[in-house]
């Protein structure tokens, strides 16, 4: 399947509001998730109504675990019960993504994809959806600026995910995923790393380190996401057919602001998974012999020297142990497919050589690319320019500056504009994913209803769209368990040729 699956990212933004540092942040992200509300509610009904379509939480299971048993409800922390509705703003948005308040923040978890580029895009379109939204609800009546942070901790103790989701046949033992994806997750921070000043959860000790995320994990497989986070994380909650695919639920990633970044986080994860799914790193182990601590001492090192010590006596830097992976990947690609294999698994592969490389010589020089280089880079400008300790306040205040999502103020935008971090899309893509949903996934069928037929759209979810009919006497659920089903080549002519719901039921019935 080399980097080709389904896919896709959620995204939990820090948020404040400046001169309120006690303000209410459920209430203040709904603020934000409403007033996107009520932008597509003008724009569709040319009124401030938001619409009636709820999410459909009936298909989901939480407490599901890989390991094969249900965690009781009693038994649960609250955070874990996802399941519930709690009657905070949520809306299903007409390029198929999610948008929603998530406990204390508001969350825009990206329509399902099917490959690595396609990620970023969506992932882009969510920054322009906050930035949106952000903007709308400051203007309302009594509004105050929002500000929202692409980031996962408040240095404060308290950090927020950013998960990943892969689609993974369900045949694959859950074991060999642990065996392999634990190394490859540990090491992975030396190019997904989104930079931090601050070590430890409270970000206490005044040093840099790779990672935003690292410090937070404490165990190394299990079913939490908010407490005793795991490396591996068990969740299984496929919002699929079940007994084709398991959903891999990664909430050890960084917030990236950097395309390349979150490009080959997807991609390079796509084709670890494609191997341990064909058996091909059967007899590979590259396993550390206390992840957790490893996780931790890997990101605290700068310098990418930190030697690992290894199950079977090696020892080995996180570089090694990636550029294992990566001869790996190389030699799985050449015996499935030769030469013939598709252009986007061949240029992940190679940017994933080529950042190897880079940052084993000269990590200055993916400043462009990385975003804890590209944030140390500004750093330590401001040190050697003003004379600055690392304890100093004013750095702290460029990390989360790096972040802010704002363009005219996001130091890693500014970085965008200057030509300095590289851009993969353009304003224009940015745009028409913010409205437009994938065309190869489900997701088209999910957003068209929502953009075309929001009247008449009760609810929805990743696996089902709930019409509401005035000539029904009951609620019509249509299934989507298949996510390559539902896409613009399977169901575009029946929107175009439908101009009401009720004439899209009618062609699904018939066709």
């Amino acid at each position: 399947m080399s980097v080709h699956r389904i896919m896709g990212i959620e995204t939990e933004y820090g948020i404040s509001v400046p001169g309120h540092p006690t303000m209410n942040a459920m209430v203040t992200s709904s603020q934000i998730v409403n007033a996107y509300a009520y932008l597509i509610a003008e724009a569709h009904f040319g009124t401030l109504n938001s619409g009636k379509a709820r999410w459909d939480y009936d298909e989901e299971s939480p407490l599901r675990d890989a390991r094969g048993y249900d965690m009781s409800r009693a038994e649960a922390d609250p955070s874990q019960l996802t399941d519930e509705d709690l009657g905070l703003a949520n809306v299903i948005l007409g390029n198929g993504a999610r948008l929603y308040v998530d406990h204390a923040h508001p969350e825009y978890s990206s329509p399902e994809v099917t490959n690595p580029r396609d990620a970023v895009l969506w992932d882009r379109a969510g920054v322009s959806v906050m930035n949106m939204a952000a903007k709308a609800a400051a203007a309302t009546p009594g509004g105050q600026q929002i500000l929202l942070y692409k980031n996962n901790t408040d240095n404060k103790g308290a950090s927020y995910g950013t998960h990943e989701n892969y689609l993974m046949r369900r045949a694959t033992p859950f074991a060999e995923i642990v065996r392999h994806l634990t190394p490859f997750f540990i090491t992975r921070q030396v190019f997904t790393g989104a930079g931090r000043l601050g070590v430890g959860q409270d970000g206490r000790l005044s040093r840099y380190q790779l990672s935003q995320r690292a410090d937070f994990f404490e165990v190394e497989v299990g079913l939490e996401t908010t407490l005793k986070r795991p490396i591996i994380n068990t969740r299984d909650e496929p919002h699929a057919d079940p007994e084709k695919y398991r959903r891999l639920h990664v909430i050890v990633g960084d917030a990236n602001l950097s395309d390349t970044a979150t490009y080959l986080k997807m991609g390079t994860t796509s084709i670890v998974l494609s191997m341990i799914e064909d058996g091909f790193l059967d007899g590979f182990d590259v396993m550390p012999t206390e992840p957790v601590a490893e996780m931790h001492r890997v990101s605290h090192d700068v310098t990418l020297k930190h030697l690992m010590n290894l199950a079977d006596g090696r020892q080995l830097t996180a570089i090694d142990v990636q550029r294992a992976f990566l001869e790996q990947a190389w030699a799985y690609c050449d015996s499935r497919w030769g030469s013939q294999y598709d252009e986007q698994t061949k240029d992940v592969l190679a940017k994933w050589g080529a950042h190897l490389d880079a940052l084993d010589t000269d990590p200055m020089s993916v400043a462009d690319t990385v975003d804890w280089v590209a944030k140390l880079q500004l750093l330590e400008g401001y040190v050697k320019r003003d004379g600055l300790e690392w304890s100093d306040p004013r750095l702290a205040l460029v990390d989360l500056q790096y972040s802010d999502i704002r363009p005219e103020k996001g130091l890693a935008a500014k970085l965008e504009q200057r030509g300095r971090l590289v851009r993969m899309f353009d304003d224009a893509a940015v745009e028409e994913a913010r409205t437009e949903p994938p065309a190869d996934t489900r997701a088209y069928f999910r957003g068209q209803c929502m953009s075309r037929f929001p009247e008449a759209i009760a609810a929805a979810s990743w696996d089902s769209v709930v019409f509401d009919l005035p000539d029904r006497d009951t609620l019509l659920r249509v299934p989507t368990v298949e996510p390559t089903r539902g896409t613009k080549d399977h169901v575009g002519h029946l929107f175009d040729e439908a101009t009401d719901a009720g004439g899209l039921i009618d062609a699904l019935t018939a066709d």
